[in-house]
């Protein structure tokens, strides 16, 4: 295990908060969304920090190193591409799945637009350290995970979570991104013990700690990293330093971004935390034996067999989460009801984000009308193929009713349709043709019509995609 940066006291970067973020004082290094990056065009922000010295590592947020399927060579490829454009000695993902289904399950692949928790069970973890190799061996710089926080738990789970961390540290020799609100948010909603947590996992092995805030609504904690940190999320930050000085620790903030003041007192009160008492000595890194041929042929068919059990098993999950299939047994349904609510507000917020027309179109209408579509429609092809899905499903019911509103979405879906394999069935686009023709037959005479047959691929923006 290599010599881990010290990073020091950041933030997380956005675009909403990239002035303020470039005046706070105090600021050793940013954190920034890969998957809102492009390597060949920075945004100049990010470019002034760096020229400052500032530290820039890019968090993916899309891999699903928890997922069934091996990680995606490209999307990988995009990860390192970042990480060599901002100069960053690390880069960061998450111990989640975020798709699932698909040819392994002979059934419709599905998307959570979400970070969705990994059961704690052998076959998982012999799948993620699969994973978390294939991408190890993919990426020019060393790579941390992060714990995620959870609103469900997965029934039958054979290992906590600080233990699960240290197996998976030990096969892999990965670093750690310990986030101590989602610690905090699996006490509140799944019962786990933070300290019990810190105690299990390898200290040694953390590359930096996340600070977030969120709320509590009828006994269920939400992340949302848009509230304030509080201070039981503090008091697990001054449990870890008790143990370790972590090299780096990062506010982040995803939304509500309050004004510069509030988040310069925030990162104070982290400075205030972590100044607190004398941390114990740290232990030396564990040592990772790689496994003898023989052995790692006997583990690769193990490994591809739990794979299988694996994507059946997330696809249950997933399923119910999103397309309303029935729980699977084990899982508790109110917390099944509350996280499927949770992701189909999200999916709602990130649209209206990416597409802020749509909210400007339909006006107070494009929520609940977003919320009926998503409760029949996953999500399939990312945020900005959503919002694409939603507006053609609109038009093909012959909505919005109001004639206005209902020329102005066709032309804007029409502006970003492009042809390509359909992907509905014929009857579908001729449905659609034939709702969006009532109005539209000056347009449809000056520029050919392009029927429902999907979207041009738009430019990365949104994350948890």
């Amino acid at each position: 295990m290599n010599e881990t940066p010290r990073l020091g006291i950041g933030i997380g970067w956005r675009p909403e908060i990239a002035g303020a973020v470039e005046e706070l004082p105090g600021v050793d290094w940013v954190e920034a969304v890969a998957e809102n990056l492009c390597s060949g065009h920075l945004p100049e922000s990010l470019v002034r920090l760096r020229e400052r010295g500032v530290t820039v590592v890019p968090h993916g947020v899309s891999l699903g190193l928890g997922g069934a399927d091996r990680p995606d060579p490209r999307r990988l490829a995009d990860l390192a591409e970042r990480a060599e454009a901002l100069g960053s000695p690390l880069v960061t993902e998450h111990i989640a799945f975020v798709r699932a289904g698909g040819e392994r399950t002979a059934s419709p692949a599905l998307e959570a637009g979400h970070l969705l928790p990994v059961p704690r069970t052998r076959d998982a973890l012999r799948v993620l350290c699969e994973n978390v190799r294939i991408a190890q061996d993919a990426l020019p710089v060393p790579l941390a995970v992060e714990n995620i926080a959870a609103l469900v738990s997965w029934p039958d789970e054979e290992m906590s979570e600080g233990r699960f961390l240290a197996e998976l540290v030990e096969r892999t020799g990965v670093r750690l991104l310990i986030d101590v609100a989602n610690l905090h948010t699996n006490h509140v909603n799944r019962g786990e013990d933070p300290a019990r947590a810190l105690d299990e996992l390898p200290v040694e092995a953390i590359a930096y700690v996340h600070v977030a805030g969120g709320i509590e609504r009828d006994g269920v904690w939400h992340d949302t990293h848009a509230h304030p940190v509080t201070r039981p999320v503090l008091d697990v930050l001054a449990e870890l330093r008790s143990r370790v000085a972590p090299p780096g620790v990062l506010l982040e903030r995803d939304d509500d971004f309050p004004p510069a003041a509030e988040l310069a007192g925030e990162l104070t009160l982290i400075r205030e935390t972590l100044r607190t008492g004398d941390p114990a000595p740290v232990r030396s890194p564990a040592t990772v034996r790689s496994p003898a041929p023989a052995a790692e042929k006997e583990a690769s068919g193990a490994t591809e067999a739990a794979r299988e059990r694996l994507a059946l098993a997330e696809t249950a999950l997933l399923s119910a989460l999103v397309a309303g299939t029935p729980a699977p047994e084990g899982f508790d349904r109110r917390r099944l009801g509350v996280q499927s609510r949770a992701l189909a507000a999200k999916r709602a917020g990130v649209v209206a984000k990416v597409a802020p027309e749509l909210p400007g179109i339909l006006g107070d209408g494009f929520r609940p009308a977003f919320l009926a579509y998503a409760a029949r429609r996953p999500m399939r092809g990312g945020y900005r193929r959503d919002a694409l899905d939603f507006a053609e499903a609109l038009l093909t019911e012959g909505r919005p009713g109001d004639p206005t509103a209902r020329r102005r979405l066709a032309l804007w879906w029409r502006e970003r349709a492009a042809a390509r394999p359909p992907r509905r069935p014929v009857r579908l686009a001729r449905a659609a043709r034939a709702a969006l023709a009532q109005g539209l037959t000056r347009v449809a005479h000056s520029r050919p019509f392009r029927t429902p047959g999907g979207a041009r691929e738009w430019p990365r923006g949104a994350s948890g995609s």
